[in-house]
């Protein structure tokens, strides 16, 4: 796998091979406030040079901070300099490293003139125009992207470009909570749970309000699980217990082994890197054009960090750039579907990549004469951190977990689809809740969420209150005491009419519902986030992208969340990886096919 890399000046030789008398050999310690919490950085500095970089004490993003820290870190050490760029879609994390390595550096005694030799600007870009050939060509190389480039692969494509905007691999997807939906009759039934295609169906018509397009929900719910097997032949390992993403109206959710959709991404990644030469990558590198000539698409142009034209040449184009639900001013512009009743502001955050979920596939899509639809269908999810709109701390899917208003109450069914959720937190004091759930879902704080971060992790950030009691959490949530309890109580006697709805609608019927009674308590407060736009561009079940005259566009593809007509107003959860991986192996099939 050929990977585009960002050159070095000679000014980062000279630097390595320097020495500054002044720095006192020795390991520092200096901490620094990154994307999710505070971390410490390690310094280690012999014969007046940088030696190391530790940043293992951290809780940043898989593939993401992570991938951020662990780069910039070798990048510090190999040219001596924190003027190395930071990774595009980990700013935070970058800059959090390279700060906390300055003041590494000031504590081994650098003098400001060698501060700023420290902070030399170590990386170039060529402006030269820079042409390369392909079969298929894909823009964006998330979760979407990776599965259409291995699948192309399969089916015949010699070479296969990724231009990628951010700086790392994985986009959005693989921050996601990993939940795909699929019926798995094998795992299922081994935990007593009745399902069948048919309702996965007809669960997602309905949670999406009957405006799905039929045969694109079909494709989905009838090849999720195949697709499944297709991952599973790829190397990814899924849990044999079977769960509910929030809002999922069914309990068919796979999850990875290794937690997240991050989970997903890296396997598929390493896939790539078996392909050798056959697979070239460009990161930093926004796509900005797709070519056209005679009605047939015939490759893709691109910038590299802003400076370098990139062209690719390919009769087939992938488009696989996910939403546009970071886009504030796009998003209130087409908001006019089930959201127009709220305003969706910077006020409300979103849980996606920002820099990703700009929305930039769409225009290009249409200028390339592809047809766009259901661009106001946007999703809200309850799981928002207050101030971010991020998926932190505890988490909405699954069961056995209440929602509580500020007033101590229950006001909604915990099962209820995503939109019926959000509407209802709405309508609370404050537009916000908290989410309440007891040792039953966490007999084990040191056990991490599939996030990967534990109970342990997230009491020390203090957004997530504990309790021993009832009691004692109604005083830390500041609510009325009986209040709470009455709530509690009221889901418990859910739990036991098993079948029949409570007063909110809710029903047990999940295998995993049992009654809330053991401490200790935990408490956190949450917001609806936008988390996935489900209009997009039109595509067919061969993911070829539509005109607006109903016929495929020649040559061009597209799949995931950059596309529209699959989930009608409202995506179920856990249905959005399902798309991902089965529309981008889809897409990837087709377009190799197309040579």
């Amino acid at each position: 796998m050929i990977v585009r890399t960002v050159l070095s000046l000679s000014v980062s030789l000279a630097l390595a091979m320097s020495a500054n008398a002044a720095l006192k050999d020795g390991t520092y310690s200096a901490e620094a406030l990154g994307h999710n919490s505070p971390m410490t950085v390690k310094v280690t500095i012999k014969g007046g040079k940088i030696a190391g970089v530790d940043s293992a004490a951290n809780m940043e993003t898989r593939g993401v901070g992570q991938f951020a820290l662990d780069k910039l870190g070798k990048e510090i050490v190999q040219k001596q300099s924190i003027g190395v760029d930071n990774v595009t879609g980990a700013t935070v994390s970058s800059f959090a490293l390279k700060g906390a390595v300055k003041k590494a550096l000031q504590q081994a005694g650098a003098t400001p003139d060698e501060l700023k030799v420290f902070s030399k600007k170590t990386d170039a870009v060529p402006t030269t125009p820079l042409t390369v050939k392909a079969s298929v060509a894909i823009i964006g190389g998330g979760g979407t992207g990776l599965a259409a480039a291995v699948s192309a692969l399969e089916n015949g494509a010699k070479k296969v470009v990724i231009l990628e905007k951010l700086g790392y691999l994985g986009g959005s997807t693989q921050v996601s909570g990993g939940a795909l939906n699929a019926v798995d009759d094998k795992r299922q039934k081994a935990q007593g749970i009745k399902d069948s295609i048919q309702t996965h169906y007809d669960s997602t018509m309905k949670g999406g309000h009957n405006v799905g397009e039929p045969a694109l929900v079909h494709y989905l719910t009838d090849n999720a699980y195949p697709t499944v097997e297709w991952m599973e032949k790829q190397g990814v390992r899924f849990k044999d217990k079977i769960g509910a993403a929030t809002g999922s109206l069914g309990q068919r959710s796979h999850y990875g082994v290794e937690g997240s959709g991050w989970a997903y991404t890296h396997i598929f990644e390493n896939v790539l890197k078996k392909y050798g030469d056959r697979v070239e990558i460009f990161t930093d590198t926004p796509a900005t054009q797709i070519l056209v000539k005679d009605g047939k698409v015939i490759g893709v142009k691109g910038l590299r960090k802003g400076k370098q034209p990139v062209t690719v040449d390919a009769p087939s184009v992938v488009l696989a750039t996910g939403g546009f639900g970071a886009n504030v001013e796009y998003r209130q512009k087409v908001n006019t579907g089930v959201w127009k009743h709220v305003t969706l502001d910077k006020s409300i955050g979103t849980t996606n990549i920002n820099k990703a979920a700009q929305g930039d596939g769409l225009i290009l899509a249409e200028k390339a004469g592809a047809d766009v639809i259901g661009l106001s269908d946007i999703q809200l999810h309850p799981a928002g951190t207050p101030g971010t709109g991020l998926m932190q701390d505890i988490i909405t899917d699954g069961r056995n977990r209440l929602f509580i208003n500020t007033n101590g109450d229950r006001f909604v069914s915990e099962g209820a689809p995503r939109d019926t959720l959000c509407n209802a937190i709405f309508a609370q004091p404050g537009k916000t809740y908290w989410l309440v759930m007891n040792k039953l879902r966490l007999p084990d704080e040191s056990k991490t969420n599939s996030f990967g971060v534990s109970m342990t992790d997230m009491l020390k950030l203090g957004r997530v209150q504990k309790a021993a009691n009832l009691e004692e959490l109604a005083k830390l949530m500041n609510v009325p005491y009986e209040h709470l309890k009455a709530s509690v109580d009221e889901y418990n006697k859910a739990i036991e009419n098993k079948g029949k709805p409570d007063k909110y609608g809710f029903i047990a019927t999940n295998t995993d519902d049992a009654k809330m009674v053991e401490g200790p308590w935990y408490a956190c407060k949450k917001v609806p986030t936008v988390h996935h736009t489900m209009g997009g561009v039109h595509i067919n079940t061969k993911a070829q992208v539509l005109g607006k005259d109903g016929k495929p566009v020649h040559g061009l593809y597209a799949a995931g969340e950059v596309t529209g007509g699959i989930h009608g107003a409202n995506r179920l959860g856990g249905n959005a990886i399902a798309d991902v991986f089965t529309f981008g192996r889809q897409a990837g099939a087709s377009a190799a096919k197309n040579l």
